[in-house]
């Protein structure tokens, strides 16, 4: 992504000067408003640009549909993530398994978040199904997956999580290999550093 820096280019600037109705007369005003307007067409231009091969985490950690979910809970919290891909053994993508995954199954479909799961902890006399533990990574997950392509537009992984409210998507290859993941965090940090290289913090 060394290549993908944010520069507002002749293009940003003329498209943000049509943006403006009537006669311009360059005051510091109407500098700033052509300055943003500019720099709002930078980023859509930008975010059209980056794919989710710029983007992605190459190193993802998965499990095989048959694991246990205490497997799978256990991969998740010494990671540190909240999703996982579900793979067979030629790493082609089965489902995801999430923390709502988890969620949805101690409560019994009914909760979405913490407190929705405490809420149903609280309404019954036992919090934990018996029969979870013996459920296993893929009864839980999520299916079909909602997978993308390594050329898949940023702009168009934005609107995805929007539209289909997920956090994350397997990154696959034309058979449905695992290639990556994008999550909303990794879009957040390419955003970051494209930011940090265009305007870098000035020395004192």
């Amino acid at each position: 992504m060394k290549d993908k820096v944010l520069q507002l280019s002749e293009e940003d600037i003329v498209a943000a000067m049509k943006s403006l109705h009537g006669y311009i007369d360059v005051t510091p005003g109407d500098f700033k408003e052509i300055y943003l307007l500019a720099l709002k067409h930078a980023v859509e231009r930008l975010s059209r640009s980056l794919t989710a091969r710029d983007v992605m985490t190459r190193d993802v950690h998965t499990v095989f549909a048959d694991a246990p979910l205490s497997e799978a809970a256990a991969l998740m919290a010494e990671r540190g993530v909240s999703g996982l891909p579900v793979v067979d053994a030629e790493r082609k993508v089965l489902g995801v398994i999430s923390e709502k995954d988890f969620l949805s199954g101690l409560a019994e479909g009914r909760a979405r978040s913490f407190m929705g799961l405490l809420s149903a902890c609280l309404e019954s006399a036992q919090c934990v199904s018996a029969e979870l533990s013996r459920l296993r990574a893929g009864d839980l997950m999520s299916r079909p997956p909602v997978c993308i392509r390594e050329s898949t537009p940023v702009a168009e992984i934005g609107a995805l999580f929007s539209e289909r409210n997920i956090n994350r998507a397997p990154v696959t290859d034309e058979d449905g290999r695992l290639r990556g993941i994008v999550s909303r965090g990794d879009i957040l940090s390419a955003m970051d550093r494209v930011f940090a290289c265009q305007f870098p913090e000035r020395e004192p």
